[in-house]
């Protein structure tokens, strides 16, 4: 297990406040509006669902329950409710919104580490306006994704990670020798930042590589998100630091 913990920050010249306020907006969206991961009705109306991106029409559903044949036990997965808005503000709000507290965790963790860097090389705007539009990017590329794929339309996602995978993509093109301090099971060493990056997104691909075995998930990540943020990002980040 290879989890990064801290990077080489002497070369960092301002205060990023913008990645910090990104990191508190998705803790208090998870706090208070999803109430830790337990708000199923505000999840299942803000979350991206690729069919209603491809259709353009809000799509509502009654809860399913479902028997585990293992155990025979019943358990009911809620329907998707009402969108307030236009479905396809849902490729923002979806950004901001997480499963779980190890779903978040995991997620500010790299935003903390590789976000700083970036936006001390585009400056604050730049890098509000790179890490919202790669946001916007990873999740048409999981929409496209589940399409081709023939996954299920319905099957709502939500998470930074497509995002965050840009700025990964970013910091691979940007700091390939960084040292990248990273926790490898009970040892902590530095690695540069092309290791590190490039292992994480060749497991991407290795995992992406189950979805052509039909779905457009696998073990419920969308990893078509994950790859195309990461590329929109290694691509995108050059013309973000023109003049700079």
């Amino acid at each position: 297990m290879l989890f990064p913990i801290g990077d080489d920050n002497r070369e960092r010249t301002i205060v990023p406040y913008i990645n910090y306020l990104i990191i508190i907006a998705n803790i208090l969206v998870f706090v208070s509006l999803q109430d830790f991961g337990n708000n199923d009705n505000f999840t299942y109306k803000f979350s991206l669902v690729p069919g209603e991106i491809i259709t353009g029409r809000d799509i509502v559903t009654d809860p399913q329950t479902y028997i585990d044949n293992a155990t025979d036990e019943r358990y009911t997965v809620p329907g998707l409710g009402i969108t307030p808005i236009s479905v396809y503000i849902t490729l923002i709000t979806s950004v901001f919104m997480h499963g779980s507290i190890a779903h978040i965790f995991g997620n500010m963790i790299f935003l903390w580490i590789f976000g700083d860097n970036i936006e001390n090389k585009t400056g604050h705007l730049r890098y509000l306006i790179f890490y919202l539009f790669c946001g916007v990017l990873a999740s048409l590329a999981h929409v496209y994704v589940t399409e081709v794929l023939k996954g299920d339309p319905l099957i709502p996602t939500l998470g930074a990670s497509g995002a965050i995978s840009a700025v990964l993509g970013a910091y691979l093109l940007l700091f390939p020798r960084k040292r990248v301090s990273v926790l490898i099971f009970y040892f902590i060493t530095d690695m540069p930042a092309i290791v590190v990056i490039g292992i994480w997104f060749l497991f991407q691909i290795v995992s992406g590589l189950g979805l052509l075995g039909g779905g457009a998930e696998s073990g419920g990540i969308a990893y078509g998100a994950h790859i195309g943020g990461f590329i929109a990002g290694m691509i995108l980040i050059k013309f973000f630091t023109i003049g700079r």
